[in-house]
């Protein structure tokens, strides 16, 4: 009589569909991404940047007296796996989705959101597909991959940089990126000097290097993830290149420069947020103070983490006492110019897109980004 009563309960309660928008006592955000594996420096410093904003925020209370606690799971940067993980954080019951890493990675999540209902906050990509058309559970925080490639070549010829090499890796992230290269050369009647792809899985520089190196190439855009950049890299410097070497904001991370080593120095890397040691940015001084009590270094991917994480938290506060998945969706998209900090950023139910912000910097002799 129990069981039977108890399944007449439950059936009323998912006739009523309180089981898919369920209400959190603590607000539990959900991330995948690779801790291990080829872009493990750049994700622990994304996400101690995301930390250290949620930590400063429960120290003060939470929001509404509910703590956030960040699940995070190990992907090995593996699109499959980053699914599973995925299916797995939104089966335990978190809030949304958060900061995970990677185009391909994103494109596997992507139907688990409109299946699910659940937000995706901050994928630490910068791919079109994530931007048009607008996914209603997708919203991106930092600019297209297009839009830094585009602005990197742009600089480039500015200073009369016109024989250049490009080199991508063979998936849905560099076919992507290399648009906004191919954009930027185009704008000036350009072409590349050479284009040659990699392949993600096995990353194999011994022929391309020598092919690219004997087109004597004043810069190598080099699109592409983490330790095969560096090989990339490495390669091209062998083979007897002394181009420009140039990659997107992905590689942004102070655990890049130091894997790289001596070939560190000279290196420009696009950026997609402020100065990381701007004090005249509000938020680079913000997350300044909060990393210094904390004595953590501040690189351009930690802010992104900690910038992402704002957005999160300001979306829980608008979402109310009680939230869901759905009211942070549609709290999320009241966002209408919203300072984080001298960055502005808006979202609408017709627009995901979140940032534009765009820059350059270069690796100085002490192995920091200058701008």
């Amino acid at each position: 009589m129990k069981k039977q009563w108890l399944t007449a309960v439950w059936a009323v309660v998912s006739a009523l569909g309180i089981t898919s928008t369920p209400a959190w006592a603590q607000l539990r955000i959900g991330q995948t991404a690779g801790f291990s594996g080829a872009v493990a420096a750049s994700v622990k410093e994304a996400t101690d940047g995301a930390k250290l904003y949620f930590d400063a925020i429960n120290a003060r209370g939470g929001i509404n007296g509910q703590p956030i606690e960040l699940v995070s799971l190990d992907d090995k940067f593996d699109p499959k796996l980053a699914a599973a993980n995925a299916k797995e954080l939104i089966d335990k019951g978190v809030l949304c989705l958060f900061l995970n890493r990677g185009t391909p990675h994103t494109q596997g999540i992507m139907p688990l959101l409109t299946e699910h209902k659940i937000p995706l906050i901050g994928p630490s990509t910068g791919a079109m597909v994530l931007h048009q058309p607008v996914h209603p559970w997708l919203f991106n925080v930092r600019a297209t991959y297009q839009r830094e490639a585009e602005r990197a070549i742009s600089h480039l010829s500015l200073i009369g940089v016109d024989r250049i090499a490009i080199v991508q890796v063979d998936d849905s992230f560099g076919a992507d990126a290399v648009q906004g290269a191919l954009k930027g050369l185009k704008s000036v009647n350009k072409e590349p000097l050479a284009l040659e792809k990699y392949d993600r899985a096995k990353p194999d520089f011994s022929g391309i290097a020598p092919r690219v190196a004997q087109k004597e190439p004043q810069a190598v855009m080099f699109i592409g993830s983490g330790t095969a950049i560096i090989e990339g890299m490495r390669a091209v410097r062998a083979a007897g290149s002394k181009a420009q070497l140039v990659t997107l904001s992905n590689n942004a991370s102070t655990g890049f420069i130091k894997d790289l080593g001596p070939i560190a120095h000279g290196v420009v890397v696009s950026q997609v947020f402020p100065y990381e040691r701007s004090i005249a940015s509000p938020v680079v001084k913000e997350a300044m103070e909060l990393a210094k009590a904390k004595n953590l270094e501040l690189s351009p991917i930690t802010l992104e983490g900690f910038v992402s994480a704002k957005v999160v938290v300001e979306g829980l506060r608008r979402a109310g006492p009680n939230p869901n998945r759905e009211k942070l969706r549609r709290a999320l998209e009241t966002f209408n110019r919203y300072d984080l900090g001298g960055l502005e950023l808006s979202y609408s139910p017709t627009d995901h897109s979140g940032l534009d912000y765009a820059d350059l910097s270069i690796i100085g002799p002490d192995g920091r980004f200058r701008r």
